[in-house]
């Protein structure tokens, strides 16, 4: 089996149509959906084993919810004409200090959809103009369409679910 890309080396080309914006916010909208049928199909002392020093499955769940005050950041950007996004804090402190593993799993993912539909409500009306608007990813180096920011919260949104679904299934052998 081929080793999933750490998050930091992916590479992206942003060259899909504008007009992909509702495929891109069903993503969106299904993550919580996703994430809530993978945990909770999940035997609970699973979803918090750490192994290696690595994030448990629960703080894949909590990171997700604790990134979305950056993913609505950046579309705040936009709204304002900024030249650069919004920075990610690289080291993630916010889910290594957060101990999401003492917190109830049914709490965190609760916050998580309630803090994706807001994003999601937030992109919903926006017109073909902003979508095309592009501003430039401080990590990536890279211009960024809105639409190409949804893309990249839709795909960072992906690698955690798959690394929750590793996870569970390589600590149930």
């Amino acid at each position: 089996m081929n080793q999933m890309p750490l998050w930091f080396e992916r590479k992206f080309e942003f060259n899909f149509a504008v007009e992909l914006h509702p495929n891109l916010s069903e993503r969106l909208l299904g993550t919580p959906a996703r994430l809530e049928e993978i945990a909770r199909g999940s035997v609970h002392g699973l979803m918090m084993a750490k192994s290696g020093g690595k994030w448990s499955a629960q703080e894949h769940v909590g990171h997700l919810l604790d990134l979305e005050p950056l993913w609505t950041a950046r579309i705040d950007d936009y709204l304002a004409g900024a030249s650069e996004l919004t920075a990610a804090d690289l080291n993630n402190r916010r889910t290594h200090d957060a101990n999401h593993n003492a917190r109830a799993l049914d709490q965190i993912l609760r916050e998580f959809r309630g803090a994706r539909l807001k994003l999601a409500k937030r992109v919903e009306g926006i017109d073909t103009a902003l979508l095309e608007r592009a501003v430039l990813h401080p990590r990536l180096r890279q211009p960024m369409r809105l639409v190409d920011h949804l893309y990249f919260v839709a795909e960072h949104d992906d690698h955690h679910l798959a690394c929750i679904r590793g996870l569970l299934k390589g600590a149930g052998r």
